[in-house]
């Protein structure tokens, strides 16, 4: 693992200061080098890492990636089914044998350390493959983009069998920063540890940005010593945005677009007592040492302004797929690699607009939910939207919307009016649902899957907005 030479320099450079936490447990940077050391050398077989977040997960994601080890971490509630296919398919790479104790020591940088895998929660998970120089590179550059120091005390709320979360963890041991994780997420217990471990930055998707901020100004929860909150897995919307700068009001905001298969593409700072930034689509600028570009199917270049799929190149991305390669996610365009995520360069700024198969296609017109998202997010009266395509005889699909209202008396006259100007007829939707709460997966992501099932199936939770 990329970070394992600089675990031991910690160690001992500063053995009794904390490197890990989670909920009443606690490691220091000498105990957790001398467990993972331990667990390293005894030989027992780490190769599959599938527990819930604690201070052995990072002893045993430090032991399992020592040496030229490989290993897997997948999601402690899968399904019992789910995880023994998956198992099967790593005994099918990786063979019956288990890999030879070692010394608690990074492998060479073309190495491969870690197979990772898309979200899943029934069907089979893509998997893909991490050389050790990449996550290298990536911390470094991550490190300098959003200011981590040895001093920080980071708090990454959710699971790590996330990427992101698993990535933070990483980084913070790279970095000499402490890391602290919940047991599970729960809004009061972040709250309590922001206080007590006097949290200087926040690593999380928006859902949980924007609960912990909004509970927090209710409940007087003093944020003011957060310097930098960093978001990623959905685009940041303006109320999340607008939450967290009165909440945390000495935080720089950081979001970045990016995928497990490619690492960081984009990025944008929102600083404090800057003017609100009209959020739209926009992602912000490539990510230092990442070429963007945006391509047609075949690889030609597509002019600024124009959709095509979001190319990155250099030394941040992934080997490609272990398994589950379908051709309609990461693939190589000549020296580029995309995800087939759609969107469009304009003025040096990426904006996002979706992947390939979220498009909706009503009437023989291509539409992105984000894009609809976009535009509704920006009009008064709503806190929250996601947008789907559902069956239609005529259309093909048609464009619906859900919304979780700001306030009472909002109604669809309101917002089809607010979408004169700023979204073309075709892309705006036909029907519009109240929604009390975002439909979002168990990791807090948005699932506009989730939405497109309750619409069809009538379900309660998404009611036809008068």
């Amino acid at each position: 693992m990329p970070f394992l030479d600089r675990l031991s320099a910690w160690a001992a450079g500063k053995p009794h200061d904390v490197a890990v936490v989670c909920g009443n447990q606690r490691l220091s940077w000498s105990e957790l080098a001398d467990q993972a050391g331990r667990l390293a050398r005894s030989g027992e077989d780490l190769r599959i890492l599938q527990e819930p977040n604690g201070v052995q997960f990072a002893v045993r994601w430090a032991a399992g990636t020592a040496g030229r080890r490989e290993c897997a971490v997948l999601d402690p509630l899968w399904p019992a089914e789910l995880t023994a296919e998956v198992r099967e398919r790593l005994t099918q790479r990786w063979g019956a044998t288990t890999a030879a104790p070692t010394e608690l020591e990074d492998g060479d940088d073309e190495s491969s350390f870690l197979v990772g895998l898309t979200s899943g929660t029934t069907s089979l998970p893509k998997a893909f493959s991490r050389t050790r120089g990449s996550w290298r590179r990536s911390f470094e550059a991550s490190i300098e983009l959003f200011g981590l120091s040895p001093d920080d005390r980071v708090l990454a709320p959710g699971p790590l069998s996330a990427s992101l979360n698993l990535y933070t963890l990483s980084e913070c041991l790279f970095a000499g920063a402490s890391f602290h994780m919940l047991p599970h997420f729960d809004v009061g217990d972040a709250h309590v540890e922001i206080g007590r471990a006097s949290i200087t930055r926040l690593v999380l998707v928006p859902t949980m940005l924007r609960v912990l901020a909004e509970r927090g100004l209710a409940g007087d929860v003093d944020a003011s010593g957060i310097s930098a909150i960093v978001c990623s897995g959905q685009k940041l919307d303006r109320r999340t945005l607008e939450a967290a700068r009165r909440w945390a009001p000495n935080a720089v905001v950081w979001e970045y677009y990016g995928a497990s298969e490619l690492s960081f593409v984009a990025a944008r700072a929102h600083f404090p007592g800057e003017t609100p930034a009209e959020m739209g689509t926009g992602v912000g600028r490539a990510f230092p040492g990442v070429d963007l570009a945006i391509l047609d199917d075949d690889g030609g270049p597509v002019p600024d302004g124009e959709t095509g799929n979001i190319c990155v190149r250099g030394g941040l991305v992934s080997e490609g797929y272990v398994w589950g390669d379908d051709g309609e996610a990461f693939t190589r365009l000549g020296e580029w690699c995309t995800v087939r995520d759609q969107g469009y360069v304009q003025d040096g700024e990426l904006h996002v607009l979706g992947r390939t198969q979220d498009m909706i296609n009503t009437g023989g017109q291509n539409v992105y939910p984000h894009e609809v998202e976009a535009a509704l997010a920006m009009l008064p009266g709503v806190a929250e939207v996601v947008a789907a395509g559902i069956p239609d005889d005529v259309r093909g699909q048609r464009v619906v919307a859900g919304v979780v209202p700001a306030h009472a008396g909002l109604c669809q006259l309101q917002l089809r009016a607010g979408l004169e100007g700023r979204l073309a007829p075709a892309k705006r939707p036909l029907q519009y649902f109240q929604l009390d709460e975002l439909p979002v997966t168990e990791r807090g992501k948005l699932s506009r899957a989730q939405f497109q099932k309750w619409v069809l199936e009538g379900d309660a939770r998404a009611r036809n907005l008068a």
